[in-house]
Parts: C-alpha cells; structure tokens; sequence
C-alpha cells in the first residue's frame, strides 16, 4: 500500500486550469483517468487525509504510486480525451460498462455495388446504416422478411451472389418475389441501390410517402381493372403496416431521442436505453458495471453518454438525449454531443408529459435488469460457493457458513420500533425462515440495546428447542410469547408435524448484524450470555461496507469485487428490506385503527357488517343494543361489548368544511 504523500506534487505545480489526469501504479499501469474543470482542485482532494476519502477513492489512491496530467483549452476537449484515454487504457478504477448481451441491429450496407440487408452484431462499420439495436435477431428477420415484398433488396451473402451471376439462375427469394435478382440483372445497380435507400427511409420513419404511393398505385389498378395487381398492393400495404406495428408509436410528436435510465446499488449500476425514432421505438440496449470508482448516478450518465456515443458521428446522436440526472456540469457534454451531431443536441430531464411517462418505462426496465443480473450471479453454484469461502477466510471461520442468519433494526424516530430476521442457506434466501420481532423490553430508541434483546429472544428459542428435543441438558429460558412465533405455533412444541425439527431448532454458522463494532458487541454478549460459543458474530457497516468483528478495533475490508462481500451485502440488504416493511405495515395498521379495534373479540367479519348496517361509527355508537343484534351475526353479548366499549370513547370532534366554517353533523368518521 503506498503513501499518497509520496506522489504528491509539489505546491504550485500543478495548473489551475481543465485538464485530464492519469493515476498510475507502481509498475506504470493507468489504473484511474479522470477530468477536471480545475486541476489544482481537483488533484489536491485526492491528497487529503485517507479518513476524509470514500472508500473507493481511498483504495485507489493507495494503490497508485505516480500522477500526471494533460493541459487542455476546454472542457469539452477534456471529455474527448478522457473518453480516449479510458478506450486506451482500460483502467481498472473506472467505471466501465460492459454489455449485458451482443445487440443485433438491422444493416444495410450502403458501401457495396449492391447494398445487401442483414443482422449485425458487433463494432460499426464505415459505410453501412444501422438500424436498432433489437432485443432479438428473430425480431429483425421478421420485419426484414415483410419488408421484402416492397423493397426486394439483396439479403444474400457474397458468395451466394457470385454464384448465381455465374450460373445465371437467382436464388429462391429471386423466384418468389423477395429480391431484385440484381445477381442475374433484373434490375441495374442504380436502381437496386434506389430500393436500398427507400427501404432505409421507411425504416428511419418516414412512412406515410409509400403508404400513400401503394394506395394510390392500387386504386389505379383497380380501375383498370388490373385486380390481381390491386390485390397484390394491397397485401404490399398491409405488410409495411404490420412491420410498423412491431414499433408502436410511444410519442406523438415524431420524436427522435434516446432516452437514458439507471438503476443502482451500493457495487453495481445498470444502465437502459430506448432508441426513440420517428416517435417509435427502434431498439433497446442495456449495460451492467461494477461501481469500482466513487460516482453518484449524474457521473453514471455521464459515464453511459460516452460509452454510447463516443464513436457515433451524424444522425447517430439524436436530436434529443432524456436522462434522469444531468452531468455536473452538463454545458460540456451537450456540446460535446452537438459536436458529434453536427447539429443541436438537447440533453435534459424529462419533467411532464408522454416523454416522462416513457422514461418511467425505462427506468423499470432498468431496475429489471439490475435484478435479474444479481439473480443469474445468486443462482451461480460456483460463484455462491466461492463467497462462502472468502467469507470463512476472511472471519478466520473453520468451515463456510452454510447458514447465515442476519439482524436488523426499524425505527421512525424512535416509535415503533421492530427487528427482523432474515435467513440464507447455501447463499440464497430461505424466506420460510424469515421472523420478525417487537422490541418489548424497553421504549424509545436504542439501536445497540434493541440488538441485544434480539438476539437473546432467538437463541433462547433455539436453546428451548434443544431442551425439548433432549440435545441440551441445562436449563433454557422460556420463549417470550407468542408474537416470536410464525402462524401461532407455540415455541414449546418441539417438532412440526411432519417430524422434522422446527425452525428455531436451527442454528447458524455465522450470525450477521447491521452495523459497526457497538451492534456486534451487542450481539456477541447476547450469546455468551446464554453459554452459545459455536456461533461466530460479525457486523457489516453500511457507510463503508467493512466488516467488524467482536473485540477488534479495526475492521475487515474485503475486496470490493470479493464474491464474499456481495453475498454479506445482499444478506444485509435483504434484512434491511424486510424490517422496513414490517415497520412500514405496524405504522399503517396504527394509521387505520378505528374504535370498533378495541372491541375484544370482534374480528374483521362482524367489524365489516357492523359498519355496512349502521353506515358509519357514528351511527352505531348511537344504536342500542337492540338495534345492534339487528346486525346479521352479531348476539347479544357481542352487542352489549360493542355498545360498552364505544361509550367508553370519546366521540370525535365534529367534521368542518374549512371552505365555509360550517359544521358537518352528519360527518361519518
């Protein structure tokens, strides 16, 4: 680990002026490109104390032993050169997206004699129009396929080609209609080449000129009594039209823009976009990184502006760039984008309208992607079975915990105050063996004290659970009530009824915590305190993603793109997730709590009949109890409850309609 000391210019070296820097590492690797408005600013927060960095930059810094730097005019050129730098270098403290698949696109390649159409894959080449990309090639070969009876350009390879102008004989789309047959000479090269060109305008949007063109040509025919000619434009109509309903048209106005989506975690980003043409969709594509470098979503954007645009050129770059953050500052890139156009770029926000609503599309789609790239890494055995083993290694574990258990604590400011349990087995949710808790022992909020309670209350079950079943010989303390146990099941039964042992019966190898070294002390005392020492402890911090151990005063780091922190990550996470939604269903459930809740006895059948008969509480706390037994399964006895336990409650002040001061009388509660 180096001393960022030991690199650091000398004061007054480095200019105040836009630039771009390269970090480099000991053996003179770029390990880290990056630009600047100012050097001198932007140079000098690297070289500040290593407790004040993020976690990122700080390892970055650490690892590189050497830093130089590019003086630029402006910013825009700082931006083209980092971008050039970066395709150069591939540093590995970058952000750098990587495809989540090979996105075929539709080409037409305007260079050749004889413009051919097909699907392609991979770098652009020069002198050929694309077209998507698509989500699947089939997708393209359809639309190519209906297209064809209109605009019957060469699909076929070279080689086919050659051999037909040998032999004289076109290939079986020369027969059926669905090529020119320029291979034969049916159709010289300039005319082929004008098919080509008019299948590229239909494709890039311009649509209504040969829809209008085939019907009139077809009611002349019909005129003419030439039906079978008629007949055959008129199936020529309804094939373009069933190729544009393939890309439904998602804005009114004719739009062409790109629009742009991020979805992002603490490690990993992904990125969507939908390629809007003529207000249609015409291709979607979507990345996946690791976030190896301290960026917040308006440097993904900028990051995924380059990434897509940084060999496009012309009408490549629309005309409009939608994105949920703007890059700081974004004159630079918007001009850089103009730069590539030739033409006026608008990179903004969309704020209302069809463009917003699409961007929300977007963006669940990106949440979409996001998801299934960590399910495809969860469900990996390998991957899942090599985090097991960096986490053992690093907690210095005898074996890899192939049960991790993990707590954590819910709170709106202080009330309602809960924990949950999540439980994973093999690396992947157990959600049958998740439990939720209230914190009963005390009030107000103490996060390290509600630890504690909760630790103790699940292992105490555990150690119940071993007493019943004979495996523990010493004395346990009872289980704490039933609000511990999972569809009113008692905690002193020991089995279920199929025989196997209950859930609580199950011990964990490692029992994991949200937070920092006070939560893990927490913890570790709950178990010594109940004689558990086969259970190891440890802590995830948030914050800064390290691991603490019980007794250490500093904490573990693991690698940022360790397999083992992933998992602890995701088992954190996951218990995050769970405790705010049972918090979240406490506080609504108080929210919506009426005074027939305090009936005892009254559930929520003859709690919705009571208020269907009378219309309103109101009404029922004036009924008698005669006119509550009125109530289809209500007796006596629960009318008599219901009429005690509503004039016991105040009756709520009078409803008033703050529009005129009049009061409501006839309010219902």
């Amino acid at each position: 680990m180096a001393d960022p000391s030991s690199y650091r210019p000398k004061p007054g070296q480095i200019p105040d002026s836009p630039g771009v820097y390269k970090f480099r590492d000991e053996h003179g690797r770029v390990i880290y490109v990056g630009k600047a408005k100012s050097l001198r600013q932007r140079l000098s927060s690297y070289f500040q104390d290593l407790a004040g960095l993020h976690p990122r930059t700080r390892t970055m810094v650490t690892t590189a032993a050497a830093v130089e730097w590019t003086v630029v005019s402006t910013e825009v050129e700082a931006l083209q050169l980092e971008y050039s730098w970066i395709k150069e270098f591939d540093p590995r403290f970058n952000v750098k997206y990587r495809d989540d698949k090979s996105y075929p696109s539709l080409a037409v390649t305007m260079g050749e004699e004889f413009p051919r159409v097909q699907v392609m894959r991979g770098p652009k080449k020069k002198g050929v129009r694309y077209f998507g990309p698509y989500a699947h090639a089939w997708a393209i070969r359809e639309t190519v396929d209906l297209m064809l009876r209109v605009f019957p350009v060469r699909t076929c390879s070279a080689g086919v080609f050659k051999r037909s102008a040998q032999i004289g004989r076109p290939c079986l789309l020369g027969y059926i209609g669905k090529c020119s047959a320029p291979c034969v000479g049916r159709v010289d090269a300039q005319e082929h080449r004008e098919l080509a060109e008019d299948f590229c305008d239909f494709m890039a949007g311009r649509t209504g000129t040969y829809l209008r063109r085939l019907e009139q040509a077809m009611h002349e025919a019909a005129e003419e009594m030439e039906y079978e000619k008629a007949a055959r434009l008129r199936d020529d109509m309804e094939a373009l039209r069933r190729a544009m309903e393939k890309n439904a048209v998602v804005l009114a106005d004719a739009t062409d823009a790109d629009l742009i989506a991020v979805a992002e975690d603490e490690l990993e980003a992904a990125v969507q976009i939908f390629h809007v043409r003529g207000g249609r969709v015409r291709g979607q594509r979507g990345w996946v990184t690791d976030k190896v470098e301290a960026v917040d979503t308006a440097g993904l954007v900028e990051h995924a502006l380059q990434q897509l645009y940084g060999e496009e050129k012309g009408d490549a770059v629309p005309k409009e760039v939608l994105v949920p953050a703007l890059p700081d500052p974004a004159g630079p890139v918007t001009q850089w984008l103009t730069d590539r156009r030739g033409a006026r770029v608008d990179l903004r926000i969309p704020q209302r309208g069809d463009k917003k609503d699409l961007m929300a599309t977007v963006q669940r789609n990106a949440q979409q992607a996001l998801v299934l790239h960590k399910t495809k890494r969860a469900s990996d055995l390998t991957t899942r079975s090599r985090a097991l083993e960096e986490i053992a290694e690093a907690l210095g574990l005898d074996s890899a915990p192939l049960r991790i258990e993990c707590f954590d604590i819910s709170h709106l400011q202080g009330q309602d105050v809960v924990a949950s349990m999540v439980v994973f087995e093999d690396g992947l949710a157990r959600k049958s063996e998740y439990r939720r808790f209230q914190i009963k022992s005390f009030a107000g909020q103490d996060d390290v004290r509600s630890m504690h309670e909760v630790v103790s209350r699940r292992f105490r079950r555990y150690l119940v659970e071993k007493v019943k079943t004979g495996e523990w010989q010493e004395g346990a303390e009872e289980a704490d009530g039933p609000e511990d146990t999972v569809g009113g099941v008692a905690p002193g039964e020991a089995r279920e009824d199929d025989g196997r042992p209950k859930r609580f019966a199950y011990p964990p190898q490692l029992v994991v915590v949200d937070g920092a070294g006070p939560q893990v002390a927490a913890a570790r005392r709950a178990l010594d305190e109940l004689g558990i020492s086969d259970v190891a402890v440890c802590g995830l911090a948030k914050r800064l993603e390290e691991v603490w151990l019980p007794g250490e005063d500093d904490p573990v780091v693991l690698p940022r793109s360790s397999e083992g922190l992933y998992l602890l990550q995701r088992v954190r996470d996951e218990a995050h997730r769970f405790a705010i939604a049972y918090q979240r269903g406490k506080r609504a459930g108080v929210l919506k709590a009426g005074p027939l809740d305090t009936v005892p006895g009254l559930g929520d059948t003859r709690k919705k009949a009571l208020l269907k008969h009378f219309g309103s509480v109101k009404r029922l706390r004036a009924a008698t109890v005669e006119q509550i037994c009125e109530t289809p399964g209500i007796g006596r006895k629960t009318a008599e409850t219901v009429a005690a336990a509503l004039a016991a409650t105040a009756p709520p002040a009078p409803a008033v309609n703050t529009a005129t001061g009049e009061i409501m009388d006839d309010a219902e509660e």
